[in-house]
C-alpha cells in the first residue's frame, strides 16, 4: 500500500540531495523545505512542502505520473529520469538519483538517526500489526507514540513510517516484514530498533527460503543491535537459531512460555464465554491478566505485549487493568451496501489520525455517489491539544472532499466551528441513534470511523442493508495485485481493457469498475448498454466498450458515451441510421470497436466482408473505428496452440487490410486472460483482461502470482444429531449409515449453489476441514456432515476461498470457475474490503 507521510523535521532540498547523493535540476531560485513524502499520485493532499518520489518497479513507474502531480500543484520531485520537456515544469525542482527506492530508504535511515527515542521493532510471520496496535493502546495513555500506519512493513512502507517521527514523540513502534532473503538488513538500517519483539515463525513465503532456519535467521537481522529481544521461548526454531548466532551473545533475551526457565512463565490459561484468563510468574511473583478474546492468536499476541510491558517496568496491576480493555484491531476497511441506496465503509474499532487518513483515502476512491459523509468519534490518546487536533482533522476532511461530518463525543462536539461543511454533532452514540433522522442518509457514501469505546458497531448495524448470513467477500487488495501482475507482463505501451461484464464475473458492478479506474485501467468492457449506463451513473469516466448493442440501445450509447462492438452489417446499419436520424447535428464521431472472425465462428466479420466494410466507413464519417479485435477460441489449451497462432496470423492480415483503408490510427487487440499469459508476442496495442483479474490462473506459473479475490462464506444455522438409519433432506436421497452430526447452512440453489453438489458431490470448509454436502441442496439451505468436529452454531462456513479454491470447487461441480462466479445470486450480499 502507498501513502503520503509527514515529518515536522523538514529538510531543505539541498540538504536532502546531499543525504541521498542526488543532483538537483531546478527552475526555482529558492531552496525549498521538504516536509511530506508522497509516492502515490492518487492519494495526494495539497502541501507546498511535498516531495513526490517517483518509484519504479516491474509493475508500475511513478515517472508516468509526474505531469499529473505537477498539474495538482507539486513542485518537488525525486526521480531517476528527468522529464523530456523539463521546461514545461515551471518553478520546479528535481533531485535525480540512480535508484529512488534506495534514496527513500537512505533518507528515512538518516531521519531516524536524528532521534534518540526508544524504538520497538516487531517482526514475525503473524501478529505484527496486532501487537503493534495493542502496544499503542496499552502505552498511549502515558506516552506520545509514533507507529507504522496499518501494516506498513515493507521496503516502501517502513521508510514512510519512520519518516513520521517528530521531535515531540517519546516512543516509536514499527513493524517489519520480508518475503525473501536480503531484505531485513535494509529495514534494520531504517528502523534501528532498541527493543525487539519476534512474534512467531510460520510458513508464509516459505517458497523463497531454503528452510525454516534460514527464514528465522533473516528475520533476526532486524534485532542485531537491540538492547533486548522479546520472544516466545517455546518456539524451538527461534531459540535454536539465537543460540547459534554470535550476534546475540551479549543481547538481553526476555523469553516467555510454558517451558521451565522463561522470564515470564506462563501457567494456566482458562476460557469463559467472553474472556481468557492467563496466569503467569515473573520475578517469582504470581501474575494474572484477562483479555476480551478467546482465540489462540490473540492470546499469543497479548502475551507478547504483556512481556514487553513487564520489561519496560509497568506495574502488573496497571497492565492487568489495561489488558481487559484491549479493543479489536480493524485489519481491513469494508465496503457494504447500506440503507437508502447508500454505501457504507465500516472502520468502527479505531480512531486516530493515521488510520483516519487511510480510511479517507478509501472513501475518496468511491465514485458511486456524489456525496461523502464521515461519522467520526472523538480521537482518543492523540497527545495533541484539542484545538489543534480538530483543526487538523477539519482540514483533512476538506482536503479529502468530504461533504458532511457527523461528530460523536464531547470533545469533537466542542469544535463544531472548525468544520466548514454540512455538520451535526452528538454527545454520545446512543444520542445519535435516538435523534438523527436516518432518512437523511440518501444515496451517499458513509465512512464510520470511531474509537472502540463509542461502540460504533451499533451505527454500522443500523446503517447496513439487511441480508441473510451468506456473503461474497471481495478482496480489493488481491484484485489490485492481480491487475498489477498482469500489467507487469505487458510492454509499457500496451493498454488494458478489463472485462466487467456479467456483474464483473459476479463480483460487483461499480465497486470493481471504480477500483480499476483508480488504478489506471485503460478501458472497461460490458455485455449490454444498461451495464454501461449503471457505471456512468456511478461516476465511471473510463472508455467503455459494449459487447452486445441492440436496436433499443442506440440512443443510449451516444447519450452515455458508450462505445459499441460492431460484428455484423445489421448492427452497423442500426448505428448508421441512429447517427443520421438522432445525431446528425453532432460533430463528434461515434467510436466503435470492430470484431472480426478468425476461427471462433461466433460473432464477427469475415475476411471477404472487409472491402464492403471500408466502403461503408468512407460513406459514414461520423462513425469512427476505435479498435479492431478478434476472439481466441482456445488460448488456454496447449493442444490447440497451432490453431491459436493461425487465428493471430489471420487477425494480423485482416487488421492490416482495414488499417490501410482507414484514414486514422486504430488500436488492435486479440489476447484474453489465458492469451496474455501464453502468447506475449501478440499483445498488439491492448489486451483484454478477464478471469485472471479475479484470481483464476491460466497456468501453474500464473497461479503462483495471482491471489484469491472472492470468498463465498456462510455460517452454521443449526446443528442436529442424526441417528444411523435416518434420512436427511428432500426425497430421502441420503440415509445416515451411522450416528452423525449435521450442520444446516443458509445457502441454497437460489443463492447460486448448484443442486448437482448434493449427496456428497460437493464440499464446504468448516473448522479447516472439508465437509461433504449431504442430501439434496434446497432452495435456501443445505446440510453438511460435521461429525467428529468441535463446532458450534454460528461458526463460519467457507463455500470456496483460500483453503478450498474456486478452481477445485468448479472441478467438483464439473464446470468452470466462470459459471460458478457468474451464477452467484444478486441476493447474496457483496462485501468489499481493503487491508
Amino acid at each position: 500500500m502507498m501513502i503520503s507521510a509527514e515529518s515536522s523535521f523538514p529538510y531543505s532540498l539541498s540538504t536532502l540531495a546531499k543525504i541521498v547523493k542526488g543532483k538537483i535540476w531546478t527552475t526555482r531560485t529558492d531552496d525549498p523545505l521538504v516536509k511530506a513524502l508522497l509516492i502515490d499520485s492518487r492519494k495526494f493532499s495539497s502541501h507546498e512542502q511535498c516531495l513526490f518520489v517517483a518509484l519504479s518497479s516491474r509493475r508500475n513507474d511513478g515517472h508516468r505520473y509526474m505531469r499529473e502531480m505537477y498539474q495538482k500543484g507539486v513542485r518537488l520531485f525525486l526521480v531517476m529520469e528527468l522529464p523530456v520537456n523539463k521546461e514545461e515544469f515551471a518553478n520546479t525542482s528535481f533531485v535525480q538519483v540512480a535508484d529512488t527506492l534506495k534514496a527513500l530508504q537512505v533518507l528515512a535511515a538518516f531521519h531516524r538517526k536524528q532521534f534518540s527515542l526508544p524504538v520497538i521493532g516487531i517482526t514475525g510471520s503473524n501478529g505484527k500489526t496486532i501487537v503493534k496496535e495493542w502496544l499503542f493502546q496499552l502505552m498511549g495513555e502515558d506516552k506520545k507514540i509514533v507507529r507504522s500506519p496499518k501494516s506498513f512493513n515493507s521496503q516502501i512502507g517502513v521508510p514512510l513510517s519512520v519518516w513520521q517521527i517528530r521531535p515531540e514523540d517519546e516512543t516509536a513502534i514499527f513493524e517489519a516484514g520480508i518475503s525473501e532473503p536480503d531484505e531485513m538488513e535494509k529495514l534494520q538500517a531504517i528502523i534501528q530498533p532498541t527493543i525487539g519483539i519476534f512474534t512467531n515463525i510460520g510458513h508464509a513465503h516459505d517458497e523463497n527460503f531454503i528452510n525454516i532456519s534460514q527464514k528465522v535467521a533473516e528475520k533476526l537481522k532486524l534485532f542485531t543491535r537491540v538492547e533486548v529481544l522479546i520472544f516466545c521461548g517455546d518456539q524451538v526454531d527461534i531459540m535454536e537459531r539465537i543460540a547459534k548466532t554470535q550476534t546475540f551473545r551479549k543481547t538481553r533475551l526476555f523469553t516467555w512460555g510454558k517451558r521451565p526457565g522463561m522470564d515470564l512463565q506462563i501457567g494456566d490459561i482458562r476460557h469463559s464465554k467472553r474472556f481468557t484468563e492467563i496466569n503467569g510468574t515473573f520475578n517469582e511473583q504470581s501474575l494474572q491478566i484477562r483479555i476480551p478474546f478467546l482465540d489462540q492468536a490473540s492470546i499469543e499476541n497479548a502475551i507478547h505485549c504483556w512481556a514487553c510491558l513487564l520489561f519496560l517496568g509497568y506495574p502488573p496491576d496497571l497492565i492487568a487493568a489495561r489488558m481487559i480493555r484491549l479493543a479489536p484491531v480493524a485489519m481491513r476497511l469494508e465496503l457494504k451496501e447500506g440503507i437508502n441506496s447508500c454505501s457504507i465503509i465500516n472502520d468502527s474499532y479505531s480512531s486516530d489520525l493515521d488510520s483516519l487518513s487511510i480510511a479517507l483515502d478509501f472513501l475518496k476512491q468511491q465514485k458511486q455517489h456524489r456525496k461523502r459523509t464521515v461519522i467520526l468519534s472523538d480521537i482518543l490518546q492523540s497527545g495533541k491539544n484539542e484545538n489543534d487536533l480538530y483543526a487538523e482533522i477539519a482540514d483533512l476532511l476538506t482536503q479529502k472532499s468530504v461533504d458532511r461530518i457527523v461528530g460523536i463525543g464531547p470533545a469533537i462536539s466542542k469544535q463544531t466551528a472548525k468544520f466548514k461543511m454540512e455538520k451535526a454533532f452528538f454527545p454520545s452514540t446512543d444520542e445519535f441513534l435516538r435523534k438523527f433522522p436516518f432518512a437523511g442518509f440518501q444515496a451517499e457514501t458513509i465512512l464510520i470511523k470511531g474509537a472502540r469505546a463509542f461502540e460504533f458497531e451499533k451505527i454500522g448495524k443500523a446503517l447496513q442493508q439487511k441480508a441473510h448470513e451468506t456473503v461474497l467477500e471481495i478482496n480489493l487488495n488481491a484484485l489490485v495485485n492481480n491487475f498489477n501482475v498482469i500489467r507487469a507482463r505487458l510492454k509499457p505501451a500496451t493498454k488494458i481493457m478489463v472485462m466487467v461484464k456479467a456483474f464483473s464475473y459476479g463480483s460487483g458492478s461499480f465497486e470493481i469498475a471504480n477500483i480499476l479506474q483508480y488504478h489506471h485501467a485503460d478501458y472497461l468492457a460490458v455485455a449490454f448498454a444498461d451495464e454501461g449506463v449503471e457505471l456512468r451513473k456511478a461516476g465511471i469516466t473510463l472508455p467503455i466498450m459494449v459487447m452486445n448493442p441492440d436496436e433499443e440501445s442506440m440512443d443510449t450509447l451516444a447519450k452515455y458515451d458508450l462505445e459499441p462492438e460492431v460484428y455484423s452489417f445489421r448492427i452497423l446499419g442500426m448505428l448508421e441510421e441512429s447517427r443520421e436520424k438522432l445525431y446528425s447535428d453532432q460533430k463528434k464521431a461515434m467510436a466503435i470497436h470492430l470484431k472480426v472472425d478468425t476461427g471462433m465462428h461466433r460473432l464477427g466479420f469475415a475476411e471477404e466482408d472487409l472491402p464492403l466494410l471500408l466502403t461503408r466507413f468512407q460513406q459514414h464519417k461520423n462513425i469512427q473505428v476505435k479498435s479492431i479485435f478478434t476472439h481466441l477460441a482456445a488460448s488456454q489449451d496447449a493442444v490447440h496452440d497451432d490453431f491459436t497462432r493461425q487465428q493471430i496470423a489471420a487477425f494480423t492480415r485482416m487488421a492490416d487490410a482495414l488499417s490501410l483503408g482507414l484514414e486514422y490510427p486504430v488500436m488492435r487487440h486479440v489476447l484474453n486472460s489465458a492469451g496474455i499469459s501464453r502468447f506475449p508476442e501478440a499483445q498488439f496495442d491492448m489486451v483484454r483482461l478477464g478471469i485472471s483479474l479475479y484470481g483464476v490462473p491460466a497456468d501453474e506459473a500464473e497461479a503462483a502470482l495471482l491471489q484469491n479475490v472472492s470468498t463465498l462464506r456462510s455460517s452454521i444455522s443449526q446443528l442436529k444429531k442424526i441417528p444411523g438409519g435416518d434420512s436427511v433432506g428432500y426425497n430421502r436421497s441420503f440415509f445416515a449409515r451411522r450416528d452423525m452430526t449435521i450442520a444446516i447452512v443458509p445457502i441454497g440453489y437460489a443463492d447460486g449453489l448448484s443442486r448437482k453438489l448434493g449427496n456428497s458431490k460437493g464440499k464446504m470448509v468448516v473448522s479447516n476441514h472439508l465437509c461433504p454436502i449431504i442430501g439434496e441442496v434446497c432452495m435456501d439451505m443445505c446440510m453438511l456432515d460435521v461429525s467428529g468436529l468441535n463446532v458450534r452454531e454460528g461458526d463460519p462456513v467457507i463455500v470456496f476461498g483460500d483453503i478450498y479454491p474456486i478452481t477445485r470447487f468448479a472441478a467438483d461441480l464439473k464446470t468452470i470457475p466462470y459459471e460458478v462466479l457468474t451464477g452467484i445470486s444478486r441476493r447474496v450480499k457483496r462485501i468489499y474490503y481493503q487491508e
